[in-house]
């Protein structure tokens, strides 16, 4: 296994464990993530994001397979198991991870998922009509990032 492999299979092995002091570590200082939902995090804002999601997905498993990576990139596909806490709908989230590493440290890392069906399983109804929308997808966003915000306020 390469390094850039193992750094990615030691980042989903900490998820798993709930071990978000480990996932932090795997940054470097000046990393960004997005995804459909947090979008153009920094550094400061993607180490807190793991840190909320682990601390309120109480029920939250994660799995992980399909490690790939080169000198300066790598890849992975992971499954999030939760139930949603505003609506208590249960969640299966697939998503495609791309990261590229600089240094042993993940520099970017972008998550890719179908917005849609998310919306569908966490919103119920309310996803299934609207959840194709840009109006939900930008409320979505804005409410989670008032989520990061309002965490890293009390942190």
């Amino acid at each position: 296994m390469s390094i850039n492999e193992q750094l990615i299979t030691n980042f989903y092995a900490a998820f798993q464990n709930k071990d978000f002091k480990s996932m932090q570590a795997c940054y470097a200082d000046n990393a960004t993530f997005s995804d459909a939902v947090f979008k153009d995090l920094n550094a400061e804002q993607v180490k807190a994001m793991w840190e909320m999601l682990i601390k309120s997905g109480k029920d939250m498993v994660i799995e992980f397979s399909n490690v790939n990576a080169s000198e300066q990139t790598a890849s992975a596909e992971w499954v999030a198991y939760y139930t949603f806490s505003r609506t208590g709908n249960k969640v299966i989230n697939r998503i495609k991870a791309q990261f590229w590493i600089e240094n042993g440290k993940i520099v970017k890392h972008i998550d890719f998922f179908d917005f849609y069906t998310w919306a569908k399983q966490s919103l119920g109804l309310t996803g299934l009509l609207l959840g194709w929308t840009p109006f939900l997808k930008n409320k979505i966003t804005a409410t989670a990032m008032g989520n990061l915000k309002a965490f890293m306020d009390k942190v």
